[in-house]
């Protein structure tokens, strides 16, 4: 039996699951509802998990080199939920891109794996991380060692989408997959005054709209058409009332670029023009990174052999669809940058009962639980022929 047709029969233990993920989802790095279920799934499985670091989770199957690391996220976002689901979350976040149809994905090529363990050739190493959403679980888990002991040689992650059928499998081997993603945090001092009196204090909020502007005049003019750069501002605050200039404003946004030159240049010169448009007014600006992800890129022959080995499965009308190229981002481009990557997407649109879809990050985004068991059966599959045909060249590089 193929591993698709063993997926295929095990849709109903994943489904199950999945629901139970969906209905208790969880936000951030702190994860112990969301760790707790994975810890006891693995355990039940024959596996050994630990928690590497808070709600960082990783167990292998197989022993020896080489080693192949798969990866699914867990955490959920702050959404409340609108799909009037049946299994829908009712506090106050929300799995609205994914994550647990990944978790339930990976849980699955764990079985798959733990059944077929004495025929692989290496070992296969399972990554479930939190804090994806905020750019933080990844480095916290690399930081804690996931990728030694034993030493990673390659890993590969799935993300579903909300739009398109079950079947297709989008890739890019030629260029970023996904874009890089520097969040910020700029804080402005002015001094508070009376609003009948501005020339009295120093008003930031007036700082902070000049600078909003001049931050995107770095896009228009400082990036050539062709870059594929964004840069947005999402958070504005300040101020508590209507007649009083406060002491200080905070903006907050992310810059986004499949090319690394450009965000340097960017991320330098949003430094360089907020302080300078503060300085400008008399006020002082302090600027904080929230993340630092680099571009997605996958690895041109881990990508051909991942391909290759789908096309291996049983699975009936399967598009494999390339040039995939996305502005958002992924902290799974933190491992990619360490050791050869393959990331994949697997669209999985779901339409209510209107007829309307919804994309990922909307509160009335469903998905279509038949990936479960396409993503499940490609994991373990992909991940127990790369070690079939990577063994001895990889052992013999070492």
């Amino acid at each position: 039996m193929s591993d698709y047709e063993r997926a295929l029969a095990l849709l109903p233990e994943l489904s199950e699951l999945r629901r139970e993920l969906h209905r208790n989802p969880e936000v951030g790095l702190k994860l112990p509802r969301t760790t707790a279920l994975v810890m006891q799934r693995l355990r039940s499985l024959g596996y050994e998990p630990q928690e590497i670091c808070e709600s960082g989770i990783v167990a292998t199957v197989g022993s020896g080199a080489p080693v192949i690391l798969l990866r699914a996220d867990m955490d959920a976002l702050p959404i409340c939920e609108q799909t009037g689901l049946p299994f829908a979350s009712e506090n106050g976040a929300m799995h609205a891109c994914g994550h647990d149809l990944h978790t339930t994905m990976l849980l699955g090529a764990a079985k798959l794996l733990k059944e077929r363990e004495t025929q692989l050739c290496g070992t296969v190493k399972l990554m479930f991380q939190p804090g994806e959403e905020i750019f933080k679980g990844a480095g916290a888990m690399l930081r804690a060692g996931v990728l030694e002991d034993p030493h990673v040689d390659a890993a590969f992650g799935l993300h579903v989408g909300a739009d398109g059928p079950v079947g297709m499998v989008c890739y890019n081997d030629e260029t970023a997959l996904m874009a890089s993603c520097d969040g910020f945090r700029i804080t402005i001092s002015g001094r508070a005054s009376h609003g009948s009196t501005p020339q009295m204090g120093i008003d930031p909020i007036n700082v902070g709209a000049h600078l909003h502007l001049a931050l995107q005049s770095l896009i228009a003019r400082e990036v050539g058409p062709d870059g594929r750069c964004v840069l947005t501002v999402g958070q504005f605050h300040a101020g508590s009332a209507a007649n009083i200039l406060p002491d200080s404003a905070v903006l907050e946004g992310t810059i986004r670029t499949v090319d690394e030159a450009a965000r340097g240049h960017l991320v330098r010169r949003m430094r360089e023009v907020a302080q300078g448009c503060a300085a400008l007014f008399g006020a002082e600006a302090e600027v904080e990174m929230l993340s630092e992800v680099p571009p997605l890129i996958c690895e041109k022959g881990l990508t051909a052999d991942i391909l290759r080995f789908i096309g291996e499965l049983p699975v009936p009308g399967v598009t494999l669809a390339g040039g995939e190229r996305t502005s958002g981002s992924e902290d799974f481009a933190l491992v990619t940058d360490e050791v050869p990557g393959c990331y994949l997407f697997l669209p999985a649109g779901q339409a209510d009962e209107s007829g309307k879809r919804y994309p990922s990050h909307n509160s009335h985004v469903r998905f279509d639980e038949n990936v479960l068991p396409f993503g499940a059966a490609i994991l373990a599959h992909c991940a127990r022929r790369w070690l079939e045909d990577h063994g001895k060249t990889t052992a013999a590089n070492r």
